[in-house]
């Protein structure tokens, strides 16, 4: 089944331009509804997370008058992390869960992204199910079967400690400096407090959110504000989160970055070594480095590559039964403690080796060597095909000539933006740069767009 509206990770868009105006919310809200009704039980209840955005006032609403509208009883978890809405879906023994959020995008975009029972995000034949119901139009509920809504005041503190928990027993933080940078967003609270309650001597960065500024100059895509204060105030290490806290980067005592594959391939080695690694593999999108496969096969462990989404990874794990996965950009599943990608519970973690080790983190950051990777973005018009021209299949044919078995190259649609991702991989970064723009330009010059 196809899907107009969903795309790699919910609903996602400008506020107040189709498809994410307050009118859709409702109807998605409604049409949601009526989907986990349908498959029983009598509770009938959604919870719903938000980031720190101005316009997620304006969801909430709209999705609450949606679901109450169809019967189903609301619980409003106010700003907290993607994966306290995961969390808090099993707890709270809901239908559904639903995080508004556009993740690491700016304020001037949402998202909306819903969880099933079990605190999972849903299958795209889920998603297209309920897309067939938000065209089709839902019954609304008799007056007597309208729900309710009901405001959670303590759920980041039911998160925070379900984080903790996940650390080995007895781990203290005592005398360690940690910048910790949570982009104005949904863990401005609860980042800081749960180092704090660790031991942690607690440096924060981007706690002071607005409902616009939002990864703005902050957080896990834009980290030289932290990485700065690292090196200032000589900290031990810094922890950069996104606007839902669902993904990390790791900054050294030097302000170097560990991106989400030296992160993963850390945890891989740990948990082999402790006998934990489920499967013996790691679950990786195809954006991640060819370092890391490499890095892996030399030590035993097997790379399972999913398409790019951290969604896409957890229904791998799942069906795979593996317990360890994630993406480059800073998503790290690790399915024995979260349903998603758990930024938080990611870095704990890395402190966590930090103390056990003794060592740095710049002893830790760097597990293999990187393939130089080179990425460029090209903006389309929506409708539009420039991957289909003659021109840019020409191009990519002889780039993939040059590189032969020495590289690979990878060209993808986002399924976030209007944007088609060219990425290659080559140990000869004049080659590489040379079959990268020149796909680009192709691209471009079909797209009528500049690269």
């Amino acid at each position: 089944m196809t899907r107009k509206f969903f795309g790699t990770d919910g609903v996602r868009g400008r506020a107040n331009t189709s498809p994410m105006t307050a009118e859709m919310a409702l109807r998605l809200g409604a049409a949601a509804g009526r989907y986990f009704r349908k498959e029983g039980g009598t509770s009938h209840r959604v919870v719903i997370g938000k980031d720190t955005r101005r316009s997620g006032y304006m969801f909430e609403t709209a999705m609450t008058a949606g679901f109450t509208s169809v019967g189903m009883n609301v619980f409003l978890l106010g700003p907290v992390p993607t994966p306290a809405v995961g969390l808090l879906t099993t707890s709270l023994r809901a239908d559904v869960g639903v995080m508004i959020s556009a993740s690491h995008n700016p304020h001037y975009d949402n998202g909306i992204k819903f969880f099933g029972p079990e605190g999972f995000k849903l299958s795209d034949e889920a998603e297209a199910e309920i897309e067939a119901l938000l065209e089709a139009g839902t019954v609304p509920a008799q007056p007597e079967n309208i729900g309710r809504a009901k405001r959670i005041d303590d759920g980041r503190f039911r998160y925070g400690e379900r984080v903790k928990a996940t650390l080995p027993p007895g781990t203290r933080l005592d005398g360690m400096r940690v910048v910790i940078d949570c982009a104005n967003g949904a863990a401005h609270r609860v980042a800081p407090e749960v180092l704090w309650e660790l031991g942690a001597e607690v440096i924060p960065l981007g706690t002071e959110p607005d409902g616009f500024n939002i990864n703005a100059g902050c957080g896990s895509t834009d980290v030289e504000r932290a990485a700065t204060l690292v090196r200032e105030r000589r900290a031990d290490v810094g922890i950069c989160l996104d606007g839902d806290a669902d993904r990390v980067m790791i900054l050294d005592e030097n302000g170097e970055v560990a991106d989400g594959d030296q992160i993963m391939a850390l945890f891989a080695l740990r948990l082999a070594e402790e006998g934990r690694l489920a499967g013996n593999t790691l679950v990786a999108t195809v954006m991640s480095n060819l370092g890391l496969e490499r890095h892996l096969s030399a030590r035993g462990i097997g790379l399972h590559r999913t398409a790019v989404g951290d969604r896409y990874v957890v229904e791998a794990m799942r069906a795979g039964g593996y317990n360890l996965g994630g993406e480059q950009s800073g998503h790290i599943v690790m399915t024995d403690h979260a349903t998603t990608g758990d930024g938080l519970i990611a870095g704990l973690r890395f402190l966590s080796e930090m103390v056990r080790t003794g060592r740095p983190a710049s002893m830790l950051r760097q597990q293999f060597q990187t393939v130089p990777q080179k990425l460029r973005n090209v903006r389309f018009m929506a409708g539009s095909t420039p991957l289909e021209a003659k021109p840019v299949k020409e191009a990519i044919r002889a780039a993939e000539e040059r590189l032969g078995n020495g590289g690979r190259i990878l060209i993808r649609k986002s399924g976030t933006e209007p944007l088609i991702r060219v990425m290659a991989e080559c140990g000869d970064t004049a080659i590489l740069s040379e079959v990268v723009d020149s796909i680009v330009d192709e691209i471009a010059a079909a797209a009528g767009a500049e690269a």
